[in-house]
């Protein structure tokens, strides 16, 4: 059973978690494939996602366990006064960047969704790498990680271990994706129509 720890900070965007947290999670779990191990991973014990959504993660970053895959979510921007917040917060925050350099190292494959893709650039993890990310980000991931060639218009972007999607409910697309490339098509299919999410 592999296991896939989706990291979670405050004002994360709902859906870039949550809808490849469902995927992973019903993946494997009736007929066909093998499920997985879905746990969530956070820097402190209580996070407020995107419009205030408390969520209690299932580990911490010191406590967490060993995974086979890791995901970065996205969400976030900027306040009127120009401080930034969520993903424009922790591409800079020490201590969710060695997590995510030391899990890269040992991990299988190396997820983001939407505006995560700015802290995997942060990371060191998308130099001379093909990237997606919103399109809200796209000038900002540009200027962070100038050996990327970054594809707005692709929505999703497989380099091998690493794997990134667009906004939003593209991660449920590159999630499903995932789940067919490890385990094949009959899998990733049966999950889309568990979900009844017609996939790209």
């Amino acid at each position: 059973m592999k296991s896939i720890a989706i990291l979670l900070f405050d004002h994360v965007e709902v859906l870039d978690f949550a809808g490849p947290f469902e995927v992973f999670s019903i993946s494997g779990q009736r007929n066909v494939g093998e499920p997985f191990r879905v746990f969530t991973v956070a820097e402190k014990k209580s996070i407020a996602a995107k419009n205030n959504l408390i969520v209690q993660p299932t580990y911490l970053l010191d406590e967490c366990p060993p995974c086979d895959i890791f995901l970065v979510p996205g969400g976030g921007g900027y306040h009127p006064d120009g401080k930034p917040f969520g993903t424009r917060y922790e591409m800079d925050n020490p201590a969710l960047l060695t997590w995510i350099k030391a899990r890269a190292e040992k991990a299988e494959l190396v997820l983001s969704v939407c505006s995560g893709a700015l802290i995997l650039a942060k990371a060191g993890l998308l130099e001379n790498k093909e990237a997606t990310t919103h399109f809200m980000a796209v000038d900002l991931l540009k200027s962070i990680a100038p050996t990327t060639k970054v594809s707005p218009e692709k929505r999703w972007v497989d380099n091998g271990q690493v794997v990134l999607s667009a906004g939003v409910s593209a991660g449920i697309d590159m999630a499903l994706y995932i789940v067919e490339k490890l385990q094949g098509k009959a899998v990733s299919k049966e999950a889309a129509q568990y979900m009844q999410y017609a996939s790209e």
